[in-house]
């Protein structure tokens, strides 16, 4: 069965909210990637000013969830808006299921980002369903 988790985005200030998040919590970030560390796509350099913000970090709450976030830029920085800055994040169990719940749930919505494999090993993609809430999928055979 699939997982859910919160998914948080921040405008530059993500590494602050998850150090503070993580002292009320406690635990430790088993990940934590910055934009800098991204494959740039058609040779489009970095903005400098994006380099060290955080592309994604989680943080464990229990055994089943985790507080996950990440900063904004380029193109998907237009829509931020704080207080409405979250989406839903589903971690399938299967390259099946996360097919059949992100067709599914996508279905009227706005695709971002098609499943496909990515830099970091997961099958993952984004989207906005039809009622504006947005989602991602993601799948890694070797994340059990």
């Amino acid at each position: 069965m699939a997982t859910v988790n919160a998914y948080l985005t921040f405008n530059g200030n993500c590494e602050e909210a998850f150090l503070f998040y993580k002292s009320v919590f406690g635990g430790e970030f088993p990940y934590i990637g910055r934009f800098k560390e991204m494959p740039q796509e058609d040779g489009k350099p970095l903005d400098p000013a994006m380099a060290e913000k955080i592309m994604h970090v989680s943080l464990p709450i229990s055994k089943e969830t985790y507080l996950m976030g990440s900063d904004t830029g380029g193109e998907w920085a237009s829509n931020f808006k704080e207080g409405n800055n979250f989406g839903i994040s589903i971690s399938a169990d299967s390259k099946d299921e996360a097919d059949r719940l992100f067709n599914g749930l996508s279905s009227g919505g706005k695709v971002t980002m098609p499943m496909d494999k990515t830099f970091w090993g997961d099958y993952f993609g984004m989207w906005t369903d039809k009622f504006g809430i947005n989602w991602m999928m993601s799948f890694n055979e070797n994340q059990k």
